[in-house]
């Protein structure tokens, strides 16, 4: 079915910075399965940050982007001109399970219409078995071996900025061995206390290993007690001229491993292939999970409950010397 594939529209409503990051395995798994296909994103309900913020790393993934298309949410749209008038496209698919929004799509001409809204009632393409994964990267990758027509077994890579390629070069120059440590989140519920993460820096520090702190705008103020206590702490970001997610990657890929929360940063970790231990507590891991190729998650719910500070030191000591 592959070959006979030339146009794709991928429908989403929106994507925040969190959701762009979380579906880069789709989209590399999607380019993976149709190399030639030209491939448009439309954010119906919203701004897609693949138009802006996160525009490079779906360079060469993606070839169109239409951002705040206002379509899918209102009943009139189901009469008059078709979504995006003019346009047809081999293969649509539909990411969302809103029965309107995937009616009113259904009007944009195709040749194929993809979509697990209402148990896949809608669509041209259904699995045999009709099961909903619980991870949400996991329903998306659903959608891409559907319209594959097989499981796709491996994803395109990622975009490379030479420019972040250098500055990355400079700040973790070759030499050292390196293991990175990602403390924020988007809410300090989800983070592991610093403290452990700095006991735990300090562990591996004692082994021969250079931690390496990331850290984002709303963890900054935590850059001068890392460094007073592990001097032997690199901090790039915070001497970074200009911080952009291609640049975190570009960090990562000198990782020999790394730990993160759940977190905007664990993506970016996940999406560069370091091998991650990923720490979960209050959100459930097995929705939320990033995806890469060599995963390991601690989850507070081993130790009874969801609070973060269960997580002891031991184990994630432990999981990170199981991936070095």
């Amino acid at each position: 079915m592959a070959a006979q594939i030339g146009t794709i529209l991928v429908y989403v409503g929106l994507d925040a910075v969190g959701d762009g990051l979380m579906k880069l395995p789709f989209v590399r798994a999607l380019r993976a399965a149709f190399p030639a296909a030209r491939i448009t994103w439309m954010a119906g309900k919203g701004h897609t940050v693949y138009a802006d913020s996160l525009a490079c790393l779906v360079t060469g993934l993606i070839d169109e982007v239409l951002d705040e298309c206002g379509v899918g949410s209102r009943v009139a749209e189901l009469a008059g001109p078709r979504p995006l008038a003019g346009r047809a496209f081999d293969l649509v698919i539909d990411t969302q399970r809103r029965i309107l929004t995937t009616l009113i799509l259904r009007r944009v001409r195709h040749r194929t219409f993809l979509s697990a809204a209402g148990n896949y009632w809608l669509s041209d393409i259904r699995p045999r078995e009709r099961r909903k994964p619980a991870a949400m990267v996991d329903q998306l990758l659903m959608l891409a071996d559907l319209a594959c027509g097989r499981p796709v077994a491996v994803q395109a890579p990622l975009p490379r900025d030479p420019v972040a390629e250098w500055a990355a070069g400079e700040l973790l120059p070759p030499g050292p061995a390196y293991v990175g440590f990602a403390p924020g989140a988007g809410g300090r519920h989800k983070c592991w206390p610093l403290d452990r993460y700095i006991e735990l820096a300090r562990r591996l520090t004692a082994e021969g290993w250079v931690p390496v702190f990331l850290l984002g705008p709303a963890e900054a103020e935590w850059a001068a007690a890392i460094a007073t206590v592990l001097p032997e702490a690199r901090l790039p970001l915070q001497q970074a001229a200009e911080v952009t997610p291609m640049l975190t990657i570009e960090l990562a890929r000198r990782l020999s491993a790394a730990v993160a929360n759940d977190s905007g940063t664990g993506h970016m970790l996940a999406a560069a292939d370091v091998p991650l231990v990923s720490l979960f507590g209050p959100t459930p891991p097995e929705k939320f999970a990033p995806r890469t190729r060599r995963l390991t998650v601690v989850a507070a719910r081993a130790w009874g409950g969801e609070a973060m500070d269960l997580i002891p030191v031991e184990a994630v000591a432990a999981a990170v010397r199981g991936m070095l």
